[in-house]
């Protein structure tokens, strides 16, 4: 008999969603002096998933460079722990003249703090921390607007206002996972003075840096070289043999996030890319985030550029057909938020300009464009109103969003990180919105997805009773050559007041059970049908067996109950009890199907 193993069930609500080697000779004396220069240009970037980090550097000689990684717990004193592991780097020659490295850290488990540094024996970098997060349950990361750092003339200023706005945010939510961007990092590409001030702040050698490219970056390879980002399509609005260009992906706790470069326009490689990502890895997600520099629904004078508005006329539909639920911009050094758009126009005619709170259905797409978190560069906002525009904000301060994602929702708060007079401090709220879904059959909570054919209105209506949409059938047991586990459903109310009492009937099915990229048969479900609250001539449907007995179990249409032609008026309550038997060789896991309930009359 095989080992004893417990295999956690769930059935959610859709319907009911049912829950190195260094060169030898001898060096000149400017390759011994550039050999000395630390590591420089220092970035910690996101990793594929929770338990990667990226790293990318410079150095100033084109020697074998490695980072080193340990438990935070392990340091003793200022000495870097001997139990460390070292991580081979690779890269070349940058547009500068210097040499990057690219590196991933991997393996890195939830919630413990590590020290890493890079470079070479006798040259290494200062030591900096990376604390992992839990890698389920909510979390915050905090979004910025075009740094642009150069664009008022004076990099020093530029660079003194970003670091302050990193700072403010990042002591305000010292929780932040992510510090993401919306582009144009610098003013001019390839100026490594400019880049030297963007990264001046620690902050982006310890919380995982998200780039996105903007058009102000596009005109170099350096942007390529300064970021390592994970999943990157090159060939996916690529750039040429001296810009830099590239789509990417990952995945932060439950959420998809993908960043596209805008600067191509190349909408069969971006479109071909963004559905290859979603179709492979979109149900591993309760959001779908795409970010890129480009605002499509801003309110300052790039709204009404021709570039602008050929994005405008093309990805809105995209994104509503994929089931994107937020876009983060830039471009437009000004604030706006749109209303939920659908293909293009307003999705909800109703919803209010400056509502604290939407609730997104099938196609609706919340808009955020950010303002400058540098002050480098404010654009005023067109006098013109625009039809998308359901908030805008321009008073010319600094400005940074946090973004709270859980389950059921993400809260948008962009707040100013620079006084704008006594009456609006530091951290003052220029906006904030809450989003939420109408219907969505990936999460834990309240699940209701049905099909409801045409009927005499307002006469026959049926409805899943209660507020809590997960059933739960707990963790399956041996059961001699199976593993079982029992539930019921969520209770369907349904009730029928006309006057020819017409027949009805509820059916369902069931899909496979999924845990990840793991998966069983939906047949080995099956029910016992009953009449919880008789009324209206309602009777139980019959009786299916698992598959694991024998036929089709759920995974074939089939009745819960039903009325025959003439039935008496009224109201009844139908339930059903679940049995599950699946096979011994089932893996370890928790396992979520979906049982889409129908209405026929």
């Amino acid at each position: 008999m095989p080992a004893l193993r417990r295999t956690s069930v769930r059935l959610t609500a859709a319907a009911i969603t049912l829950a190195v080697v260094a060169g030898g000779g001898i060096l000149s004396a400017t390759a011994a002096s550039a050999a000395d220069v630390p590591p420089s240009d220092i970035v910690l970037g996101i990793g594929a998933d929770d338990s990667q980090r990226t790293l990318a550097w410079y150095s100033g000689a084109d020697t074998t460079q490695v980072a080193q990684i340990a438990l935070a717990s392990d340091v003793v004193g200022d000495a870097f722990p001997g139990s460390s592991r070292n991580v081979p780097a690779s890269g070349g020659l940058t547009t500068s003249g210097e040499f990057n490295r690219f590196t991933t850290l991997t393996g890195l488990e939830e919630n413990t703090s590590y020290v890493y540094r890079v470079g070479s024996e006798g040259n290494w970098s200062p030591t900096y921390t990376i604390n992992t997060p839990d890698f389920q349950g909510d979390f915050d990361f905090l979004f910025f607007g075009d740094p642009q750092i150069g664009s008022s003339g004076n990099v020093p200023g530029d660079a003194a206002g970003w670091t302050d706005t990193v700072n403010v945010a990042t002591s305000t939510y010292p929780n932040a996972e992510m510090l993401f961007s919306a582009g144009d990092q610098v003013e001019t590409a390839n100026n490594e003075s400019q880049y030297a001030a963007f990264l001046q702040p620690d902050q982006l050698r310890e919380i995982p840096f998200v780039a996105t490219n903007g058009n102000h970056d596009v005109g170099s390879k350096a942007y390529e070289q300064h970021f390592n980002t994970p999943n990157t399509d090159r060939t996916a609005g690529p750039g040429n043999g001296t810009s830099s260009g590239g789509d990417y992906w990952f995945i932060h706790k439950g959420v998809l996030f993908m960043d596209i470069n805008s600067n191509s326009r190349d909408y069969t490689s971006h479109t071909a890319w963004i559905e290859n990502v979603m179709a492979e890895h979109g149900d591993e997600a309760k959001w779908q985030v795409i970010a890129f520099h480009h605002s499509i629904y801003s309110a300052g004078p790039h709204a009404t550029d021709s570039d602008v508005a050929d994005r405008r006329n093309v990805l809105p539909t995209l994104f509503s057909n994929l089931g994107i639920d937020l876009v983060l911009q830039g471009h437009d050094h000004s604030y706006a938020r749109s209303y939920l758009i659908r293909n293009g126009e307003k999705a909800n005619p109703d919803e209010a300009a400056g509502a604290d709170s939407v609730v997104a259905g099938p196609g609706g797409v919340l808009y955020v464009t950010a303002n400058s978190s540098s002050g480098s560069k404010y654009y005023d906002l067109q006098a013109s109103g625009f039809p998308w525009l359901s908030v805008s904000n321009q008073e010319k301060v600094r400005n940074y969003s946090a973004v709270e994602v859980s389950d059921s929702a993400i809260t948008v708060k962009t707040l100013r990180s620079q006084a704008n007079g006594t009456d609006l401090p530091v951290n003052s709220v220029v906006d904030q919105v809450t989003l939420t879904q109408a219907d969505d059959p990936n999460t834990d909570s309240e699940q209701v997805q049905v099909v409801v054919p045409a009927t005499a209105p307002g006469e026959f209506t049926w409805s899943i009773d209660g507020t809590n949409g997960l059933v739960d059938l707990g963790t399956a047991v041996q059961s001699g050559d199976h593993y079982a586990a029992i539930g019921t459903i969520n209770p369907i109310r349904v009730t029928d007041t006309r006057t020819a009492g017409p027949e009805w009937a509820i059916s369902a099915q069931v899909g496979d059970f999924t845990s990840g990229a793991k998966s069983f048969d939906g047949k080995y479900l099956g029910w016992t049908p009953s009449v919880t609250e008789a009324g209206g001539d309602a009777v139980a449907g019959a009786k299916v067996v698992s598959g694991f007995e024998s036929g089709e179990g759920l995974s074939a249409a089939s009745t819960l109950g039903n009325a025959a032609a003439g039935h008496a008026k009224g109201s009844a309550k139908l339930g059903a009890g679940l049995d599950l038997e699946i096979p011994v060789d089932v893996t370890d896991g928790t396992y979520q199907a979906t049982l889409t309930l129908t209405a026929l009359s």
